[in-house]
């Protein structure tokens, strides 16, 4: 099979790529790109294991073809912390509130609550547990996740 060209910007970089036409985003950002934050879960776009955000949308990427990256911008949980390597506040919050124990689904939590408050920066609680429905975590309960972007929603608005 002929292998597709893609050119996209991945966590603000410049990011070029051949693909077959079936493989997924997450295969390419965890195969060719090694960036492997993202986590294949259930292969089926249920847990949000693999949640990046194509052109500030969030998407499982596991249900995202390779090639559909073309010319778009993704961000995968690599790209939170800024360029000299400090912590989001979210990332922040979440070691401050332990609100992670194994890490597997944290990186999709992470970029699905950042994806939230881009849209909504004072959101309720309610509006946290149901933004964050399609991320399943096995480990935490979602008390301490919900706290924890609670208070970086918060710091982010100045509030804290």
């Amino acid at each position: 099979m002929t292998k597709i060209h893609v050119t996209t910007t991945v966590n603000g970089e410049t990011a070029e790529f051949l693909t077959d036409p079936r493989e997924t985003l997450l295969d390419v950002l965890r195969n060719q790109l090694g960036l492997t934050g993202s986590k294949e879960g259930c292969g089926t776009g249920d847990c949000g294991a693999c949640s990046v955000l194509v052109d500030g949308v969030l998407v499982s990427s596991c249900l995202v073809l390779g090639v559909e990256a073309q010319g778009k911008t993704i961000e995968t949980i690599e790209g939170m912390a800024d360029p000299k390597g400090d912590l989001h506040p979210l990332q922040r919050k979440f070691i401050e509130h332990a609100a992670l124990q194994c890490g597997f689904c944290t990186p999709g939590v992470l970029v699905a609550a950042k994806a939230l408050l881009a849209q909504n920066p004072d959101p309720t609680e309610t509006e946290i547990r149901y933004w964050l429905a399609g991320n399943l975590c096995r480990c935490t309960g979602y008390d301490k996740i919900v706290r924890a972007v609670q208070d970086a929603a918060a710091e982010m608005r100045g509030a804290a």
